[in-house]
């Protein structure tokens, strides 16, 4: 027989592989991550969590943690400035970026949140770190891997360590980014398209600069003027910045005193700017050819790269290790079945390609294409230019920050443990700025504030919700929870106000993620089977009544 030292291996502690490990120690399913710096959080990447993994983190129960870290508090407006230079006029202003403003919305349970990935990782660390299911391993670098009917060998290395060591699981995930050693092993290789543009994210301190600008707080400054455009804003506590150049010299090297200049020149502000770290990278659109083989799988930027425009990469990510997390833990806990896990790829390729599409649409226009002249200038003439600017670049530029419909919108038009309910399921939002909750299967089920006060979310549990209407036949309900076997399963009674309109079967089944599995009038028997995973369903049986 053989001996397993942990059920899952996962290769990479950034949000992706985090994520992950929360979704399996919730359940109790023991867990290994394995990551190859000694702590989380490194890099200055990504800034913006959006609702939907504020959503995630509210399951957790570790909302409030990510609130209270933010470096600026929950109320800095996340206004996105568009200026010719921070010293120059102001062209147009593209406000609450990413839901972020923290007043009550119908549409989802927490805001955004403006704040570092290197804070979101942390707090991902911390509670990860309180599941005694969960062990972390720093670092440690992947070396390879085995498999075999039952079980993945994967051999391990300690950075700058002599030797080896194997470790024996039941599944391998790679959530070790783009360069995944995980995908190589697997032998999925990258289609689209690389190199859409070289950029450089810059991290530096600027005592005063926040108040040597007349635009107000703002998340990010987009500077249009032709000589330096690029990206600004404030990033951390301690005078802390970032700057993203969208327009670089072919081959140009970025020293320390090269940034410091190309900051002055870009704001027109001559202070004394420490540069603490320079980062090159480059956008791409790429999808992996396949997430998984056997008991190998991919998430997060193993899997996808995209440009970042929009804020959809870390959170997009993060949704992957949620979805897949669950399923692991559905099977490994005897109560899902092998279509979960076939189901896993089947739903978040299709998400993936979307927010490809809709990332890299946003990256065709960037600071250096919205300049035009005279828009600097002083006078009437000017102030002509800036309005007709403005409306352009109010055009051109609002869906990349108010993505409600694309972060909420998107539907698993196709999947093996979707239950159709013979409407149509638009898997791609005709516009990624309006959300339009919808409770048909394959959707995320629509949110409502409860008279207490409560999220209709808080209610779900952990496992699938069955939430009945008024009008719901307690006989349906009781065949319902007779059927649920070993499925955890907890039944939600909805009043009138709450269901309304956006809940109009008398029931609707809503997995564990919060998407609709099914819904109608009667409960159908063998459906548990179908939505757990036990039985594929085919195109008919996805079409009950």
């Amino acid at each position: 027989m053989t001996t397993y030292d942990t059920s899952v291996a996962i290769i990479g502690a950034g949000p992706s592989g985090l994520a992950l490990a929360i979704e399996l120690g919730m359940q109790g399913v023991d867990c290994v991550v394995v990551e190859r710096n000694d702590r989380v959080g490194y890099a200055p990447r990504a800034k913006t969590t959006n609702v939907r993994t504020r959503t995630h983190l509210r399951r957790w129960g570790i909302a409030g943690k990510l609130a209270a870290a933010s470096p600026f508090g929950v109320d800095y407006p996340t206004n996105v400035a568009f200026v010719t230079q921070l010293s120059g006029p102001l062209v147009a202003m593209i406000e609450n970026a990413s839901n972020c403003a923290p007043a009550r919305d119908e549409r989802y349970p927490e805001h955004g949140q403006w704040i570092p990935q290197y804070k979101l990782e942390q707090v991902l660390r911390e509670h990860a770190e309180t599941l005694p299911s969960v062990r972390l391993q720093f670092s440690t670098e992947f070396a390879g891997a085995v498999q075999d009917e039952d079980s993945v060998t994967v051999t391990l290395k300690g950075v700058g360590a002599d030797g080896t060591e194997s470790l024996t699981a039941r599944y391998l995930v790679g959530g070790d980014g783009a360069r995944s050693g995980v995908r190589e092993t697997i032998g999925s290789g990258m289609s689209g398209t690389y190199g859409l543009s070289r950029n450089y994210n810059i991290v530096f301190r600027a005592p005063g600069l926040a108040e040597a600008h007349g635009h107000g707080p703002a998340s990010m400054y987009w500077q249009l003027n032709p000589a330096m455009p690029g990206l600004i804003g404030p990033m951390d506590q301690g005078d802390i910045w970032f700057f993203m150049p969208t327009r670089l010299p072919e081959g140009a090297t970025i020293t320390k005193d090269a940034a410091a200049d190309m900051i002055r020149k870009a704001t027109g502000l001559d202070l004394p700017y420490e540069i603490l770290s320079s980062d090159e990278w480059v956008a791409s659109s790429l999808i992996a050819d396949r997430y998984r083989d056997g008991r190998m799988f991919l998430i997060g930027d193993a899997c996808h790269l995209h440009p970042p425009f929009g804020g959809y990469g870390m959170n997009m990510g993060l949704a992957d290790g949620v979805d897949l997390g669950w399923k692991l833990a559905a099977v490994l806990c005897g109560w899902g079945g092998a279509a979960l896990l076939d189901s896993y790829e089947a739903e978040r390729r299709q998400t993936h390609e979307a927010v490809m599409a809709e990332a890299s649409a946003n990256h065709s226009v960037l600071s250096n294409d919205l300049w035009r002249d005279g828009i600097d200038e002083a006078g009437p003439e000017g102030d002509r230019l800036r309005a007709a600017a403005g409306e352009q670049i109010l055009e051109a530029k609002t869906r990349e920050f108010h993505t409600l419909g694309t972060v909420l919108g998107g539907c698993y038009g196709s999947s093996p443990v979707i239950v159709g309910d013979g409407g149509a399921t638009s898997e791609t939002p005709a516009d990624s700025s309006s959300y339009t909750p919808d409770s048909r299967p394959g959707c995320l089920a629509p949110h409502r504030w409860r008279a207490d006060g409560s999220s209709l979310y808080d209610a779900f549990g952990t496992g699938f919700a069955l939430l009945c209407r008024p009008e719901a036949d307690p006989a349906d309900v009781d065949r319902a929870i007779a059927q649920r076997g070993d499925v955890p399963l907890v039944t939600v009674s909805l009043t009138d106000a709450e269901a309304g309109t956006l809940y109009p079967a008398r029931m609707t089944l809503v997995r564990p993620d919060q998407f609709v599995a099914w819904r109608g009038d009667r409960w159908q028997d063998g459906l548990l089977d179908i939505v757990s995973g036990h039985r594929q369903a085919a195109v008919a049986e996805t079409q009950m009544a």
